[in-house]
């Protein structure tokens, strides 16, 4: 994770400039991102929203190096995501980048300890047993730690997959509808504890979301609309945030 002392509140963790992406070509042609240009900045949570096929989920993948843009370029840091071939994208997004997806994507063979290790595991790391221990203890799976995913509820796999996602200390992590899955009050529960990931542990933090209440938990809340960032609204609330949404459908 970055050095807090050295690195300004307003640095960026990722952006991108000018950035396109067309699926299919011609008449079929599908313009999911149309030139957008965004930073997205360290110890921050940032939300982005908007309607339906608005490339709110296009944006954050090919910042998170999921995808290529058809144009313009996309960056971690300072490493420009465009020119890394398929192998350094693979160890970027392993070494410096973590994932919350609404899916869990826990590996079903492994015990809850193992899938929220699998990254270091993968990188050949130690953990950090300090930090293991509070985020285990933070999202309440001390006394999970033996089990296989098909041995917890949904909303303890979701816990397992975020603290999967901030066990390495990742520059920045992308979250993709991370609470869509699950009850409103395990919804609260891990949205809280994002929110104290960014206060007390310096994470950066990029969630994609369609719920209101989900976004308030950021810092800052992007709107996008036909491919392209239309508003922006800091310190949000879940009524503001609705009441902004409420014109997309006007």
């Amino acid at each position: 994770m970055t050095d807090l002392a050295s690195a300004p509140a307003t640095s960026a963790a990722a952006r991108a400039v000018d950035a396109v992406k067309t699926y299919g070509e011609g008449d079929a042609a599908v313009h999911a991102l149309a030139g957008v240009t965004v930073e997205f900045p360290t110890n921050r949570f940032t939300a982005i929203m908007g309607p339906s096929g608005s490339g709110k989920s296009t944006l954050m993948q090919c910042v998170a190096g999921l995808d290529r843009l058809s144009s313009g370029l996309a960056y971690i840091g300072d490493t420009e995501l465009g020119g890394l071939n398929k192998t350094q994208l693979t160890l970027l997004r392993r070494d410096r980048l973590g994932f919350i997806f609404q899916q869990y994507n826990l590996i079903p063979t492994l015990t809850a300890q193992e899938n929220i290790l699998l990254p270091l595991t993968l990188a050949g790391e130690d953990p950090d047993r300090q930090w293991f221990d509070t985020i285990v203890s933070t999202v309440r799976l001390t006394d999970r730690l033996g089990n296989l995913p098909s041995q917890l509820s949904g909303g303890q796999q979701q816990r397992v997959a975020v603290a999967r996602a901030l066990v390495p200390r990742p520059d920045i992590i992308f979250a993709d509808e991370p609470t869509g899955a699950l009850d409103s009050q395990t919804g609260i529960e891990i949205l809280s504890f994002m929110r104290r990931a960014v206060d007390e542990a310096g994470q950066t933090i990029v969630m994609v979301t369609h719920d209101p209440h989900a976004a308030s938990y950021a810092d800052n809340v992007l709107f996008l609309a036909d491919g392209q960032i239309i508003d922006s609204m800091p310190d949000p609330t879940t009524d503001r945030v609705l009441d902004r949404m409420k014109q997309f459908e006007a």
